[in-house]
């Protein structure tokens, strides 16, 4: 697989998981690239570093020597890339931006942002050195939410049935060719809960339905699983006693009726309960999601928020799972 597109519903930690599939990708000295379209600068927090400018630069090395380089893509700059390569306007486009009208052109002209991003995603999937090698291993692209990434992949077929002939028709056939490639998998970011799985539910559907190619589901923060329902109807029902006195042995007050321990049992069996609870929602929202028979990974839930380090464990964890594995 040479492209790679994560989407998801927003909170669901898409940007994380994108980054760290661009770091699993890279390992063992593979090149990877990894792009972002949204400009929030989402890339640059995760690895702790500087805004990224509308180049390619290396940002972090994989565990074997490979390398993550990363790319903020500017719709502006890159419709000055697209008249330069197809128009040689070099230094006239350059003039139309002093003048505002490339700025008047990407936030007027419906879909042409969209078109101009996955234009650049796709010449870095299709570039080759003057050794014919391809410039990068892998291209990472963290989109935009599941609710519109059927439409801003699919655009320039669009584009391509309204510009019958000329460059701008074979572009957009271009990317096309690219978006639909066996080579390219859309991936869909969830939680474990109703809402995100529903709309990655609806989002696999779209993206069936306009031929655009299904990757994995990737359950991001999952949280251990301590006790069950049936635990927890276990200890309710003739453990009270045991508990108290697992709690005092603990050094936490008596266990007699009254005592500190004993008037803990029932905010902790009302903890478990809840716990439970959760458990039995996350495992009918699993099944839920194996209904699209679509391959699933999960990632564990960092409680302290993802740093580097974390991306590098998440990193680890995916290829420990397939999923970045060449």
């Amino acid at each position: 697989m040479r492209l790679h597109i994560v989407t998801g519903k927003g909170g669901t930690g898409k940007t994380t998981v994108a980054a760290a599939l661009a770091l699993a990708l890279a390992a063992e000295g593979r090149r990877t690239l990894l792009a972002e379209v949204e400009g929030r600068q989402g890339i640059a927090q995760l690895f702790e570093t500087e805004a990224l400018p509308y180049e390619e630069r290396k940002i972090a090395v994989a565990p074997g020597g490979g390398e993550v380089h990363a790319l903020a893509i500017d719709a502006e700059q890159a419709l000055l890339d697209y008249l330069d390569m197809f128009y040689k306007l070099g230094r006239a486009g350059r003039a139309l931006k002093k003048l505002g009208a490339i700025d008047f052109a990407t936030t007027v002209a419906p879909g042409l942002r969209d078109v101009l991003l996955t234009g650049k995603v796709c010449e870095a999937v299709r570039r080759k050195d003057r050794a014919g090698w391809r410039s990068y291993d892998a291209v990472v692209l963290d989109a935009p939410p599941t609710g519109r990434i059927t439409r801003f992949l699919n655009v320039n077929d669009e584009v391509a049935g309204l510009a019958r002939f000329g460059p701008i028709h074979n572009q957009a056939q271009a990317v096309m060719r690219v978006m639909k490639s066996p080579e390219t998998a859309v991936h869909l970011v969830t939680l474990l809960e109703e809402m995100p799985v529903q709309e990655t539910m609806d989002g696999v559907e779209e993206l069936r339905a306009a031929g655009l190619p299904t990757g994995a589901v990737i359950i991001n923060m999952v949280r251990p699983v301590v006790m069950d329902g049936a635990a927890v109807a276990s200890a309710r029902d003739g453990q009270r006693t045991a508990i108290a006195k697992a709690l005092s042995q603990a050094g936490l007050g008596g266990a007699r009726r009254g005592g500190l321990a004993e008037r803990l049992v029932d905010p902790l069996l009302a903890q478990a309960h809840e716990h439970a609870e959760r458990v039995a929602l996350e495992r009918a929202q699993r099944e839920e999601l194996a209904s699209l028979g679509l391959p699933a990974y999960e990632l564990e839930l960092m409680g302290d928020g993802v740093d580097l380090g974390g991306l590098y464990r998440l990193a680890e964890n995916m290829r420990k799972q397939g999923l970045g594995v060449a």
